[in-house]
């Protein structure tokens, strides 16, 4: 009896166990559930695009934005046929304009206008049955078997086959796109039509509102490239998708990519719009626009002007402008244009970061510091300028005779002796003529870790994808560290070049960086805030007696004209001697000229730095004028510019 209670007991408990979990699951719990069912039962797709966010300068201007373009959907309806389907995409022929097929789409289509199988013999048949030919091996028999003549179609039917296979990629609860950038009068057309499962869509394009102003570094979109095919997909993108593919675009991409509309598949395969696409968030760039068009202008007027106007410029094809911030490392203007056979201007502002020049004594406010860093020069010390003859090379001059020079007239009259005594002293030798130097990697490390202090044949850290440094000569000789000191012998990319001014002016290296600030509906998401990559290794003093060297360079040296001396400018010029192969043969015949200028202003307060680099102006079979006139006039009309902008004027 009390074995008979103890089963009731536990029966009674068992039930009680399960009311308590039906309960449980039926009501305190069975949103969550029905929510979980509905996740894994309903079906969603994604619509076609997404506008991208703009990119819009530092003064709010849009400089890419989207426009919408008509595209033709076409979404499977439950149970339509293939025949139904085919009348679709006929109909659709006779109304768009999509192209020819493939020939392999042709054949798709015949076989779904014809019995393929007639195509496959008797006996053919009995060795797929005891496997010794597969499915796949008798399709690839049917497309052989298609002739030509089977194909010749008439063009309308061509493009209903094209229509018919965009109609049936992908799986079935997709929409497809039959046709982008339709013409007003096709959409009219398609309207009319009342077509099953036809849709009319807006997609978007990228608009660039100043033409090929600064084009290049804005970026393209296009498909995904099959090499990042996996990255993507692994970040949740479909692989019909459009993407930022080079530059800012490709750079920002994760901020400026747009989010597409959810659509709620229904069980009769119609679509409820569940979530409307998104915009993309807004690249705000530090770039002012008005800046870049007037520096993009000079760079071409002045190439036109100096080729017409000077002799021996048949090799000055381009020239490059950078207009940075140096108190922060923001750059506002990232310009080169290169001129084509038929006069028109091609946009190459992307050089900046990928092409380095050999640039000359501009870097001469670096290389100075190697002496003062390691006491081998006395500010103030004077000595009389003159040639240094090595052993086994031929001497080695100034530009011109100078004179009596100290640290600062050095700098000023851009002496190339000065720079000599410094390597020779680096390497603890005393000059004296056929001195042989016995110059070691180490020698050659030292003068390039000072560069690099200042940016020069550094990475910048530019948010730009692609950056390179310049070259670093290989070979080690008593010579080349000679026209290292001078800048002949390493290359420098115009990006290098204005961190090295800003170093100068702002006494640290700042990275350099085109975004401003990522901005959604007015909120911020993320601000650039200045990077110090590094302080400059030098003292105050030092410091201040280069950038006093290098404003003497422009009141009364080799830059005098370069900047308007009122507004206390400090900068340094630099030509250079290369070598190109004009012929195309593999071999470098020609030695070209190229000038340079980088500098900054005004001198206690800086507001502007500006570097401008031409390469290839002029040869060394007949020099111009050319080689001073690009340069300077450049620069002084960038520099006035600047001096007299006013961002909130119209302009």
């Amino acid at each position: 009896m009390k074995k008979s209670r103890i089963v009731i007991l536990l029966i009674i408990l068992f039930f009680l166990i399960i009311s308590i979990r039906l309960f449980f699951l039926g009501v305190i719990k069975h949103e969550t559930y029905q929510k979980k069912l509905a996740e894994k039962t309903n079906v969603t797709v994604l619509g076609l695009s997404a506008p991208r966010g703009r990119i819009l300068d530092t003064n709010g201007k849009i400089i890419v934005d989207n426009i919408g373009i008509n595209t033709i959907m076409y979404h499977k309806i439950k149970g339509i046929t293939t025949k139904e389907e085919i009348a679709i995409a006929r109909r659709l022929g006779k109304i768009l304009n999509v192209g020819q097929p493939s020939t392999q789409v042709l054949k798709d289509y015949w076989l779904v206008l014809n019995d393929g199988n007639l195509l496959i013999t008797e006996e053919e048949w009995q060795m797929v049955e005891e496997r010794k030919l597969t499915t796949n091996e008798i399709k690839e028999k049917q497309y052989e078997r298609i002739t030509e003549d089977m194909l010749d179609y008439s063009l309308e039917e061509q493009k209903a086959a094209l229509i018919y296979s965009l109609m049936n990629e992908g799986y079935n609860y997709q929409k497809k796109v039959i046709l982008n950038k339709a013409s007003d009068a096709e959409c009219a057309l398609v309207a009319e039509s009342n077509l099953p499962g036809i849709t009319i869509e807006m997609s978007w394009q990228r608009h660039y509102v100043y033409g090929d102003t600064m084009k290049s570094v804005l970026g393209s979109v296009g498909p995904i490239a099959r090499e990042e095919k996996n990255n993507y997909l692994t970040q949740g993108y479909e692989i019909t998708d459009i993407v930022g593919r080079s530059y800012l675009e490709k750079e920002y991409e994760e901020y400026l990519k747009g989010e597409k509309a959810v659509y709620q598949v229904n069980k009769d395969n119609t679509l409820t719009l569940i979530k409307e696409a998104q915009r993309g968030k807004d690249l705000v760039l530090a770039i002012d626009i008005d800046i870049q068009k007037q520096v993009e202008a000079t760079l071409e007027d002045k190439i036109m002007l100096g080729k017409k106007s000077f002799a021996n410029t048949e090799y000055y094809k381009e020239s490059y402008a950078v207009v940075s911030n140096p108190n922060t490392g923001a750059i506002i203007a990232l310009a080169g244009k290169r001129l084509n056979q038929d006069g028109t201007f091609t946009d190459v502002a992307t050089n900046n970061i990928n092409t380095s020049y050999t640039i000359g004594s501009a870097v001469k406010g670096a290389t100075i510091a190697v002496g003062y860093k390691y006491n081998l020069i006395t500010m103030d010390k004077y000595i009389t300028d003159g040639c240094v003859k090595l052993y086994a090379v031929p001497a080695k001059c100034s530009h011109k005779s100078l004179g009596r020079i100290n640290d600062l007239t050095a700098l000023a009259q851009s002496s190339n002796y000065y720079q000599f005594l410094i390597a020779i002293g680096l390497t603890g030798n005393k000059y004296y003529p056929n001195l042989k130097l016995n110059a070691t990697a180490e020698h050659f490390q030292i003068y390039r870790d000072t560069l690099a202090n200042f940016g020069l044949g550094a990475i910048t850290g530019i948010d730009l994808p692609g950056e390179v440094a310049g070259i670093k000569g290989a070979a080690i000789a008593d010579d080349l560290l000679l026209n290292l000191a001078i800048g002949q012998y390493d290359t420098y990319t115009p990006i290098e070049v204005i961190q090295y001014v800003n170093s100068v002016a702002s006494g640290q290296r700042y990275q350099l960086a085109l975004m401003q600030k990522i901005i959604s509906d007015e909120s911020i998401i993320k601000t650039n805030k200045p990077k110090v990559l590094n302080d400059i290794d030098l003292s105050s003093e030092v410091l201040e007696r280069i950038r006093l060297g290098m404003s003497k360079v422009l009141s009364e040296g080799t830059g005098k004209g370069y900047v308007d001396v009122s507004l206390n400018p400090v900068g340094k010029t630099g030509t250079s001697q290369t070598f190109i192969d004009n012929n195309h043969d593999g071999v470098m015949e020609t030695a070209t000229v190229s000038s340079a200028f980088a500098g900054y202003f005004p001198k206690d307060n800086p507001q502007y730095s500006v570097v401008v680099i031409t390469p290839n102006i002029s040869h060394r079979n007949g020099r111009s004028e050319a080689m001073y006139y690009g340069a300077r006039r450049m620069t002084n009309e960038i520099t006035n510019f600047l001096a007299q902008y006013n961002p909130h004027s119209e302009n």
